[in-house]
């Protein structure tokens, strides 16, 4: 696995945005704003949760619809116990919250805005395969 520096990331991030803005999309941030520490530390946080494989299907999934475990296990095709894991990360990190019917438990998003950020990077990735 290689090391990439902060300056090399920079570097991607900048080309890849002029290869693909859709910037158009988006409202203009003054380049001058300073996010705090906290914020950016928060927001790596939430990316770092959602950077899993499992993590990003059962994100789509629960954009389609509320599901309890086994719900997601069938549509998935992985085995429960990693299923509750990833639930959990999703969980701690505000991604999902569950929400007890009877002896289930059925999980939904917290809001639309973190399906949107995984909704665009497959997209993104489905464009590069194109």
């Amino acid at each position: 696995m290689s090391t990439v520096t902060s300056e090399a990331a920079s570097q991607a991030l900048r080309a890849a945005a002029e290869q693909h803005d859709h910037s158009a999309d988006r409202p203009a941030v003054d380049p001058a704003h300073r996010r705090s520490a906290i914020t950016l530390g928060a927001a790596g946080d939430l990316l770092r949760a959602l950077a899993a494989p499992v993590r990003i299907a059962i994100v789509l999934e629960l954009r389609a619809a509320d599901r309890c475990v086994h719900e997601l296990v069938d549509a998935l095709g992985v085995a429960q116990p990693l299923i509750s894991q990833h639930l959990r990360v999703l969980k701690s990190a505000g991604v999902v919250y569950g929400e007890r019917h009877g002896r289930e438990v059925v999980y939904r998003l917290v809001d639309e805005h973190l399906s949107h950020i995984v909704v665009d990077a497959v997209a993104h990735v489905e464009e590069g395969d194109r």
